[in-house]
């Protein structure tokens, strides 16, 4: 097993690499069969993500290295046109399927660790905010989405298909104030916001205009529904149950108490 990293302080057995230098992408891919490919979106600042041309580019030096397979972790029912990263997912994975490449896409719902990454989800006084309504998400652990992409790396199956990941329960942002009650010990509650309250929220946290009105609008969207389903695909590829929201704040409670705090000062 080889890691790519761009920062060599980082890593222990790995290849430093970088996305817009092809051929280090290439001299990474020497002998590698299979190849994991995961990156995050990024506020693009000529209208395009840097992520389209970065995994393009890696998804034709894996053709030119002679790789076999590539699993790559997309978004939930990454669509055409989609704002954020839910477009520009789409494009890479038409890329990879026309590539001649075996495939495999891993497209995952929201993920858990979002409530303990920063303090964009509450408030000055600890409440959970956001723009959701009734809307419900299925989120999932990372650790889950890990598991899934290890399993098609490491086996036969998978190939040629796309997996919508979830986990095991849909909730309201209500319900998920319920139990971070319960695992903070002390009362969270859900204050719903307008579109144009979150969008001003967002930008007086510091985010770009346009990346804080892309935000507003996709959870706005989520009133339709699109997020709630749950899937098997978990144990389909793993053979283990994805983990419970409540199980993931107990193995964070440490991180989201600290979060929450900080909130509050």
């Amino acid at each position: 097993m080889r890691a790519l990293v761009r920062d060599e302080a980082k890593g222990r057995e790995f290849l430093v690499g970088d996305f817009d230098d092809p051929a280090s992408i290439v001299a990474a891919l020497a002998g590698v069969d299979r190849l994991f490919l995961n990156g995050a979106g990024a506020q693009p600042a000529d209208g395009e993500q840097p992520m389209v041309r970065q995994q393009k580019s890696i998804i034709d030096a894996a053709v030119a290295a002679g790789v076999e397979r590539v699993v790559k972790v997309s978004v939930w029912q990454a669509r055409e046109g989609e704002r954020l990263a839910g477009g520009a997912h789409w494009q890479i994975e038409q890329h990879l399927k026309a590539s001649g490449l075996g495939w495999s896409i891993l497209q995952p719902n929201g993920f858990m660790q979002n409530f303990i990454t920063g303090q964009g989800s509450f408030t000055a006084d600890g409440n959970l905010v956001g723009a959701y309504g009734d809307a419900a998400v299925s989120y999932i652990d990372c650790a889950d989405i890990a598991a899934c992409a290890a399993a098609l790396l490491t086996g036969r199956a998978g190939d040629g298909e796309t997996f919508l990941l979830s986990g095991p329960e849909a909730l309201t942002y209500a319900q998920i104030a319920e139990k971070l009650s319960v695992a903070l010990g002390r009362t969270v509650r859900y204050v719903n916001l307008t579109v144009d309250e979150l969008i001003a929220a967002l930008t007086a946290q510091g985010l770009p205009p346009q990346f804080a009105e892309d935000v507003a609008v996709l959870t706005q969207g989520l009133a339709g529904g699109i997020a709630a389903p749950t899937t098997t695909a978990v144990r389909d590829l793993t053979g283990h149950s994805p983990r419970t929201f409540d199980e993931f704040l107990a193995a964070h409670h440490g991180a989201l108490t600290a979060l929450a705090s900080a909130s509050r000062r």
